[in-house]
Formats: C-alpha cells, structure tokens, sequence
C-alpha cells in the first residue's frame, strides 16, 4: 500500500467525468489498497480516484472503524428519495474548508465489488451523503458546486488562504 499525493481544487482533473472500471484485476486491488492508506493519511472518510489523479469510477469509504473500509466500484445511484437533508461536507482535495450541503436523505446505489460482483445497497444519514458526495466526484462534480455561487466564492477564498499559509 502506498499514500499516493492528492490532487487539489482546481485541477481541472476533479472537473473529468472518471471512466468505468472494467478490469477487476490485482491492479485494481492495489489502486483500492492505496485510496485507503492516502484516505487514512489525508485524513478523510472518503476518497475517489480522480482525487489521486487516476480517471476511474472506485470510491473507497471508511465510517465507522468497526465496520471497516467498503470499496465501491463503478457505483450509480438508482433511486433517491424525495427527503432532504442538510450535512456539512468537505474534501481531502480541499483541506480546511467545509459548508452544509443539501443532499437526499436515503439512496439506492449498484456497484460492484473488487471481484467483479454486483452489489445494491440502500443507505440513509451520513453513509447516503458520502455516497452522493463521491458519485458527484466520480461524475466530475466537485462538492461546491452544489453551493449558492457567493458561498462557494467564499470558501474558495478560504481554501486559497490557508493553502498560502497566511
């Protein structure tokens, strides 16, 4: 395993829509392995792999240290429900900063695993946030996006200050 260098905003890069994964090889294992250690590091309890750079739909979550880390390959989201909630949401590609987005309370996802089986999976609360927060990312949405513009304007303007240090 290895803790790979993270991409910040505003590579273009986090803009890509990431490709589907179609070989479910021991590459693929490895770039699972290593989302986990540079996720760890980070810290985060989500990561992507466009956030390392690599165009590929795999999400790796970690959210509950008992439950372990779940990795989601090619994950859609197939039903959403009609409930919204707030939840404060940040990235490891832009440390510091963080804002209350509106997102579904309770989704339905497909993925599949690292062997290549097909999964569906509903989930509510802070699991349903991360799922929709990643699979934007993976569809070349970052988080902020999804803020009103003067919000968004001001986090960026946070974000760049702390990353001068001043």
């Amino acid at each position: 395993m290895t803790i790979r260098p993270i991409i910040r905003y505003p590579d273009r890069r986090l803009a890509m829509p990431a490709r589907p994964v179609t070989a479910f090889d021991e590459a693929l294992r490895e770039l699972a392995a290593d989302l986990l250690e540079t996720m760890r590091a980070a810290p985060g309890i989500g990561i992507t792999a466009p956030h390392i750079g690599v165009p590929f739909r795999v999400v790796v979550l970690e959210l509950d240290a008992r439950e372990g880390p779940r990795t989601y390959v090619n994950p859609e989201i197939t039903w959403a429900s009609p409930e919204l909630i707030m939840h404060r949401e940040g990235s490891v590609s832009m440390p510091g900063v963080n804002d209350e987005v509106q997102r579904h309370a309770r989704v339905r996802i497909d993925y599949w695993d690292l062997d290549g089986t097909m999964h569906s999976e509903e989930s509510d609360g802070l699991r349903a946030v991360c799922h929709q927060h990643e699979i934007d990312q993976l569809d070349g949405m970052f988080w902020i996006q999804r803020l009103s513009r003067l919000k968004r304007e001001r986090l960026v303007k946070k974000f760049e200050k702390l990353a001068r240090g001043s």
